[in-house]
């Protein structure tokens, strides 16, 4: 896990925060010592480490000058919360508080899981070999149909979202979420909105869906891969169409075979040797839930647009000074490069050896 110091702006109002564990009894004393640093990974929510008497706890909260949409603490909360006790892949949560005055945001407080996570820097720097990388992709692939079978509503977790209309919902969301954050001519952009629009699925499973599962988002218990701990970043979780979520998946999915612009504008360890080629994930999902995919394109598509306005809303944050991390300097042309690879696989009708 890449853990730093805080960044400058980021800071958390200690004081007011070491009360607060003490009022929720995760501490003794509010006087007690304690250690803030910063998880560097992510993209959106920010996550601290906060060491204390001994403990370790996991803090989250929105981004500075997060959009409206999204980035509901509340709402994530709620979900490792109810998850936590039938699937045993959740961090356990702790706490949440909507109180603004206590770190200016609402936030809540959860466990700190330790173990693997495969981010790309990582596992260039193992050289984690061909054969590892089998064992790693099994291990991820299981852990997502087992959690696609997931009972949503005995978990209490029923109303977290509408999977009626899920998939209608989404293509129009995100399309209008791209054009309120565009700062760009994309032509690729525009033609994928529409292409998406007229070539939605009207029929589809409901199951549960994270909406952001990939290699670094899950905790290997060690290296041996053959255990997943936990899953991370819960944030987009809802009920909708399964599919959905393994197309966003197979956007991040960036393999040997693709040009050098897409490894590096979609940087994922998925390019080393021994990682399955996107429609081999769509083959090993489809024998292992029982699912057929049609609509194959639409889905990855959708997946990669997807990824292109998440980026797009963090770069439109970093230009207008909402944010200072150097990493989201460039999130612009990763977006256009979704957008590109997005139209390319439309007009080839296909998910791999697009260009």
């Amino acid at each position: 896990m890449n853990i730093k110091p805080v960044r400058e702006g980021e800071e958390l109002n200690e004081i007011a925060l070491k009360k607060f564990l003490q009022e929720q009894s995760l501490i003794k004393d509010a006087d007690s010592e304690l250690t803030v640093s910063q998880f560097s990974n992510g993209f959106s929510n920010l996550t601290y480490l906060l060491n204390i008497e001994n403990k370790d706890y996991v803090l989250r909260r929105p981004p500075f000058a997060a959009p409206k949409r999204g980035h509901d603490m509340s709402r994530e909360y709620k979900v490792i919360y109810n998850l936590n006790s039938v699937f045993d892949k959740t961090p356990k949560a702790f706490a949440f508080s909507e109180d603004k005055g206590i770190i200016g945001a609402p936030f809540y407080i959860m466990s700190k899981v330790s173990g693997e996570i495969i981010t790309s820097k990582e596992a260039h720097k193992r050289q984690i070999s061909p054969d590892e990388f089998k064992t790693i992709s099994n291990t991820w692939l299981d852990t997502f149909v087992s959690f696609h079978d997931i009972d949503y509503k005995a978990t209490g977790l029923k109303d977290l979202g509408r999977p009626e209309g899920y998939v209608e919902r989404q293509v129009s969301n995100w399309g209008k979420q791209y054009l309120a954050a565009a700062t760009d001519e994309v032509p690729s952009a525009v033609k994928v909105m529409a292409w998406m629009q007229e070539n939605q699925p009207k029929s589809y499973d409901h199951t549960i869906i994270h909406n952001d599962f990939k290699y670094d988002n899950v905790v290997f218990k060690d290296d041996s891969w053959n255990q997943i701990t936990a899953i991370l970043d819960w944030e987009m979780c809802t009920l909708g169409d399964p599919l959905m979520d393994l197309g966003t998946s197979l956007g991040y999915w960036t393999t040997a075979d693709d040009p050098d612009f897409m490894k590096q504008g979609l940087q994922s360890s998925t390019v080393m040797k021994g990682n399955p080629s996107r429609m081999d994930i769509v083959q090993q999902y489809a024998l292992k839930s029982g699912r057929n995919i049609d609509n194959l394109v639409f889905y990855y598509a959708y997946g990669l647009f997807k990824i292109a306005v998440i980026a797009q809303q963090i770069y439109y944050r970093f230009k207008h000074g909402h944010t200072k991390d150097p990493k989201f300097a460039d999130l612009n042309k990763a977006s256009a490069l979704c957008c590109k690879t997005a139209w390319q696989a439309i007009q080839k009708n296909q998910i791999d050896q697009l260009f």
